[in-house]
């Protein structure tokens, strides 16, 4: 150091500087992510433009940059709450949101970094409780499960308005009853489908009793209508057809089958 000239020591200790000023300068914001600007010396946070995208940016030293997640993120929730009855019921549910990307800057203005904690978490525990407070666990454990999630989405929506968040998606993923309602719940189900099976074999058994009358009546009016047709001329007619028949064989020799107009039988056989 003593051989360097004098000279070279303001130009030394200005490139230490100058590579310090550029390491703090330099902001690399990665995939996913954006940045809200802190100006130090001028307005705070700034809100009125968009927020810094990814790549790299050169900044003012003395400000800084807030990086921020602008991904769809999860927030998985174990919740005890209260049906319509007074029972504990354990709800797993989760959320799916990300931040509102042009209102970064409010939203680090108003709630910062932990907005999941100040905001999300409290408004999808209070819909959660206002929801299944409306319902009993019959309705949690059976049917109901797709609307109690409608609804949960819909309430923390509501709550989460000009929270600067966007909520995209609440999935009620389990319902855990206390074990003796559990047991009764399953009993009940098992009776009523236990019982429309009952009513469902009476009402087979029902229809093919009718559809048996139906056929007995059809049989019976098909016979008193050929009954009432079959008159003596006709009797006779069919009487003869039948003998002619029988004389055709080779084994008849004479038959009688009754008298003619005449009164004189009639006689057939074998030439």
């Amino acid at each position: 150091m003593e051989k360097l000239p004098k000279v070279a020591f303001p130009f030394i200790i200005g490139a230490v500087l100058l590579v310090v000023v550029l390491a703090k300068s330099a902001i690399t914001i990665d995939s996913g992510e954006a940045g809200v600007l802190f100006k130090t010396f001028g307005d705070g946070v700034v809100v009125d433009e968009p927020p810094m995208g990814e790549g790299f940016h050169i900044v003012a030293p003395w400000n800084k940059v807030y990086v921020y997640e602008v991904r769809q993120q999860e927030l998985f929730e174990k919740m005890k709450v209260l049906s319509s009855n007074g029972l504990e019921i354990q709800i797993d549910a989760s959320a799916w949101y990300e931040p509102v990307y042009n209102e970064l800057g409010n939203l680090h203005q108003s709630l910062g970094q932990n907005y999941l904690q100040r905001v999300i978490q409290p408004a999808i525990r209070s819909a959660a409780r206002s929801v299944i407070g409306r319902y009993t666990p019959d309705d949690l454990y059976s049917t109901k499960r797709d609307a109690i999630q409608v609804e949960i989405f819909e309430e923390t929506k509501k709550i989460l308005d000009k929270q600067y968040v966007q909520l995209n998606e609440v999935l009620v993923r389990d319902v855990t009853l206390p074990p003796t309602i559990k047991d009764a719940i399953e009993r009940k189900l098992k009776q009523e489908q236990e019982s429309l099976e009952y009513e469902f074999r009476l009402v087979t058994a029902e229809k093919e009793a009718e559809k048996v009358i139906i056929e007995a009546k059809g049989k019976a009016d098909a016979n008193r209508i050929l009954s009432a047709s079959l008159t003596d001329k006709i009797l006779q007619d069919k009487g003869i057809e039948a003998t002619v028949k029988l004389s055709e064989s080779s084994n008849s020799k004479v038959i009688v089958i009754g008298s003619g107009e005449s009164g004189m039988p009639i006689i057939l056989g074998n030439q």
